[in-house]
């Protein structure tokens, strides 16, 4: 049976407590990988691994041991893509299916952006996550564990 890795350094505690209910009704595992420690409920389900600190270490962690056909969950797009070019589901924490077809825009705008702001521009960054974020994310987490656990 697939697999669920959260980069969970930056996943919303909504998020984290959708994930939790998800693993832990239909038995699937679930890994929580940040360079913290993170609080988890005791579940045959669930658990957190602690990376040491460093640029995108827990990336890489999730990366090396997703097997094709896992899921993970991920807004960091350069691990979205080697996820996907893995053979890995990936959604974000907003509950966006990032795919073969629409990383490498999402990756050239992520560039883009961050070309203006190195050159002094101002940009917004993120929105926060908002209730209608949190039913999305939920949603499609839903249809996705639905298919893996068939």
């Amino acid at each position: 049976m697939p697999a669920i890795w959260i980069d969970a350094d930056a996943c919303p505690r909504a998020i984290r407590e959708i994930i939790l209910k998800g693993a832990n009704r239909t038995g699937t595992s679930a890994t929580f990988v940040a360079n913290h420690a993170l609080p988890i409920p005791r579940s045959p389900y669930v658990s957190a691994l602690s990376v040491p600190q460093g640029a995108d270490a827990a990336d890489q962690l999730i990366v090396e041991r997703a097997s094709p056909g896992d899921l993970i969950i991920t807004a960091d797009l350069p691990m979205a893509h080697d996820a996907i070019e893995k053979g890995a589901l990936v959604i974000t924490p907003r509950g966006e299916a990032l795919d073969r077809d629409n990383i490498k825009a999402r990756l050239g705008m992520r560039d883009f952006f961050e070309t203006l702001r190195a050159s002094g521009e101002h940009t917004s960054g993120q929105k926060a996550l908002h209730e209608r974020d949190i039913r999305e994310f939920a949603n499609a987490f839903d249809r996705i564990l639905a298919r893996l656990c068939r």
